[in-house]
């Protein structure tokens, strides 16, 4: 029969007792309860459309916004909310590498040292994973499928680049929220008609609150700054990029549209009789 001795008992209490008093002293009632208040107090200004996003009460967004728009910061921003504020909460962050899962894990780690004074403390902190007072983790990770079945009970699922993250990841995430009912936020710039990114986009119905933000629309970037770089760049590569499209790349040798109108469903099975 096995048995424990007291210095192990006593270990785990301890421990127990620590993080109760964590949870008791994390000052999260101090911080704005409405997302954009929270970004203020964080020393963000949303702009408008940024603002509709953290006040949407959707569980699951798109946000199909140009390069340098705010996609990433506005997603830390809702990020960082939701640990702050809402206990033992889990933020999942993926993208097609981990150094760019990183990117946006650092814009949480810094909005949380922002808010040091008034948010729960950090308790654990690495390159990849950091744990608040309150409970809640941020943990980033690259896009393999090897890498991701171990979490779950996901309260935020957020997946960056994702034009470029591979189905069958995304098909292995989805899972994580079923039983939390977490919310599901992808952002990225195109990357042809193609791949989930497009297909939920496109295809992915009601369920989804959509956010386009062309370069054009972003108040932060010189209109005469834009209409330069588009001089030093294929026409396909400034649309996907700057004007969010879902366009061809000069690669292709077939265009989607004419693949798409060769197809039929109307087309009567052959039928073959074998002797």
């Amino acid at each position: 029969m096995m048995t424990t001795s007291w210095a192990v008992i006593d270990k785990r209490l301890t421990s127990i007792e620590a993080d109760v008093r964590g949870r008791l002293a994390a000052p999260s009632l101090s911080l704005p309860v409405d997302p954009v208040d929270f970004a203020i107090a964080a020393g963000v200004t949303p702009d408008p459309w940024q603002a509709e996003v953290l006040r949407s009460p959707s569980r699951n967004s798109i946000l199909c916004c140009s390069r340098q728009s705010g996609k990433s910061l506005v997603t830390a921003v809702m990020a960082t909310h939701q640990a702050t504020t809402i206990p033992d909460s889990l933020i999942a962050i993926f993208s097609p590498t981990l150094a760019q899962s990183q990117e946006l894990y650092e814009k949480i780690r810094e909005l949380h040292q922002t808010l040091a004074a008034e948010a729960p403390s950090a308790v654990e902190e690495s390159a990849m994973r950091l744990k608040l007072a309150n409970g809640s983790r941020i943990t980033c990770r690259p896009a393999k499928d090897a890498n991701v079945r171990g979490l779950s009970s996901v309260a935020l699922l957020i997946v960056d680049e994702a034009s470029r993250v591979p189905d069958p990841l995304y098909r292995a995430i989805r899972p994580m929220i079923l039983v939390s009912r977490g919310r599901v936020m992808l952002l990225s710039t195109p990357w042809g008609q193609r791949g989930f990114f497009y297909d939920e986009w496109a295809h992915g119905g009601a369920d989804w609150h959509r956010v386009k933000v062309t370069a054009a629309e972003c108040p932060r970037i010189d209109p005469a700054e834009l209409v330069a770089e588009r001089r030093r760049i294929p026409s396909w590569f400034a649309q996907q990029e700057y004007d969010c499209e879902f366009v061809d790349d000069e690669t292709q040798m077939i265009p989607t549209d004419l693949v798409r109108a060769a197809l039929s469903s109307d087309v009567t099975p052959l039928e073959v009789t074998l002797p």
